[in-house]
């Protein structure tokens, strides 16, 4: 994808609907992942790699269709490897 042929992230309530169609909510995934139930809607609004990495392997793609702009560099337009910047668990 060339930095001319951008394309936009997809709208909250376009994620929402396809995880609804996936059988599930964005409470339910929290939760199921460990999170409050609200928790996992921040990465609806703002970059979050976990919360995005959780959202798109629910749906069965890497996160750079749901949110282009957070996973291409705006001046190259390469991939940007933001799974690196997901905190280990302390577990």
């Amino acid at each position: 994808m060339t930095v001319t042929q951008r394309k936009s992230d997809w709208h909250p309530a376009d994620i929402i609907a396809a995880l609804r169609k996936k059988g599930t909510t964005i409470a339910s995934l929290s939760r199921e992942s460990g999170l409050h139930s609200s928790t996992l809607s921040n990465a609806l609004t703002r970059p979050w790699p976990k919360g995005e990495w959780l959202i798109a392997e629910c749906l069965k793609i890497h996160p750079s269709k749901i949110w282009p702009s957070r996973y291409f560099d705006r001046k190259t337009g390469a991939l940007i490897d933001r799974k690196s910047k997901i905190r280990e668990s302390k577990l």
